[in-house]
């Protein structure tokens, strides 16, 4: 005698009359279902129907709960002269990867637009006066992040000036003083604050942008070049002295962007096109080509890389 089941066809679903039925292959003969299980029939078949209120509320469900962390979920980073340009992509972008991001300019009004437009988007952002040249500004950015977010994950240094066009001979002890002390050594000392706050969380990631001008110089800006060559050199001895205390130090060397920061070199079409040709280039880059690696090398994706510096300059020679 056979098993309950065995050897006989699945039953399959059939509607009678508007109601729900059960199908024997075996027997040839259709069955009623008992009113319990015709209502669990019902409530399948309604489920099942494409479309369906229930499908719809199941996907959004399933969506909502589904929605993925990004990838700086919780992180807090702070970026400096972050109110444009690059600075502002990179800050929106973090913002957007999941950080609490605090930005900084030197001026109050510059704050006050960049913070609104990125809450705006219901970013995590909140900013403040910072000129990195200053000892006491410093401070207060890393005291502000400390007070809103209660520690420090990710520093990207991108302030820099360049108040000299001309020939390098030319240039005065005054302009090397201002050009050395905000481009290399402000970078130098804020990291030097930032580091204990991100040891007390585990470790923490570091990026300095420095331009593809330490590669290839641009014409005209010697003193610049020079200090965003001395950034490659000081991301190694950083990312060397502080591997054992995990964290990370990278670098990031933008090409010809455009911003307000670097219009002196594309404003005019004929000199764009000119150094576009010599940088071996077929477009300007956008600030927003540059945020997302550095989103990407302040993540766990990144673990493994330290005292790298990474060129975005659509294709522009890149070594020394």
């Amino acid at each position: 005698m056979e098993e309950p089941g065995r050897g006989r066809k699945r039953s399959r679903l059939e509607s009678i009359g508007g109601g729900l039925a059960l199908r024997d292959p075996a027997q040839g003969r259709v069955q009623r279902t008992p009113a319990r299980r015709r209502r669990m029939f019902r409530t399948f078949a309604a489920f099942s129907r494409p479309g369906s209120a229930s499908q719809r509320l199941v996907r959004m469900s399933s969506a909502a709960g589904a929605l993925p962390r990004g990838k700086l979920a919780d992180k807090v980073a702070l970026v400096t002269a972050s109110t444009e340009g690059i600075g502002f992509a990179i800050a929106r972008r973090m913002a957007q990867d999941g950080a609490h991001v605090v930005i900084s300019s030197r001026k109050q009004a510059n704050v006050d637009r960049a913070v609104d437009e990125l809450q705006k988007e219901n970013l995590s952002v909140s900013g403040l006066v910072c000129h990195v040249g200053k000892a006491e500004d410093r401070q207060r950015l890393i005291d502000a992040a400390l007070e809103r977010h209660g520690g420090i994950d990710i520093l990207v240094s991108n302030a820099a000036v360049n108040p000299f066009m001309g020939s390098l001979l030319d240039v005065t002890e005054e302009v090397w003083d201002k050009i050395l002390d905000v481009n290399i050594k402000a970078t130098a000392l804020l990291v030097n604050k930032v580091v204990p706050h991100m040891e007390k969380r585990g470790g923490g990631s570091i990026v300095i942008v420095s331009s593809v001008a330490a590669y290839s110089p641009f014409p005209a800006l010697g003193p610049y070049n020079v200090s965003k060559t001395a950034l490659l050199g000081l991301t190694r001895n950083l990312a060397l002295e502080l591997t054992a205390r995990n964290i990370r130090v990278n670098c990031l060397a933008p090409g010809l962007i455009r911003t307000k920061f670097s219009s002196v070199l594309w404003q005019d079409k004929a000199t764009g096109d000119k150094l576009m040709e010599s940088m071996r280039i077929h477009r300007i880059g956008e600030p927003s080509d540059c945020a997302g690696i550095v989103s990407f090398l302040c993540s766990s994706d990144a673990d493994y890389i330290t005292g790298e510096t990474v060129v975005v300059a659509g294709g522009s020679p890149s070594r020394l």
